[in-house]
């Protein structure tokens, strides 16, 4: 009996969208200039030319802090096999099958955070790194229950 594949996505969260990241710009942008004409006029030009390189840092970060929220992560659960895909911010992708009916899921830590590690003959593969530290353990939970129900399915003489 093949049951329907539970999936999961995770993605890294990026808790400023679009328009706010507009509008945090905007306002460094001009904090930054008012903040350069007043020491041109104090006749420290230097300054301004600083204060155009903190803008440009703060568009990098942001730039590369987007880019890496590209990254994502889809396990697949079913009543034969746990399938973790993980993918790069580049699209570099990974791939790890387990049988679902052997997996342990693992979590090493506290409410505060800590490890997910899906294992099963002799394969480990760490999951769960997009989510805040506090959301792992429920994540480890649920995947527990996810292949308990996938168990319930099936048996090691129908894998």
């Amino acid at each position: 009996m093949t049951v329907t594949p539970l999936v999961i996505t995770s993605h890294p969260h990026r808790s400023l969208g679009l328009a706010g990241f507009r509008v945090l710009f905007g306002v460094v942008i001009v904090a930054n200039g008012i903040g350069a004409i007043y020491f041109s006029l104090l006749g420290a030009w230097p300054v301004a030319g600083f204060m155009g390189l903190d803008v440009l840092a703060f568009l990098v970060a942001f730039r590369l802090s987007y880019a890496q929220a590209r990254a994502f992560e889809r396990i697949s659960i079913d009543d034969q096999r746990i399938t973790v895909e993980q993918y790069t911010m580049k699209g570099a992708a990974s791939r790890e099958t387990l049988p679902s009916y052997w997996a342990q899921v693992v979590f090493s830590g506290d409410e505060t955070g800590g490890d997910i590690v899906v294992r099963s003959h002799g394969k480990s593969v760490h999951v769960g790194r997009h989510l805040p530290g506090p959301e792992r353990q429920l994540f480890a939970e649920r995947l527990k229950q996810a292949l308990r129900e996938a168990r319930s399915s099936n048996s090691p003489a129908e894998a």
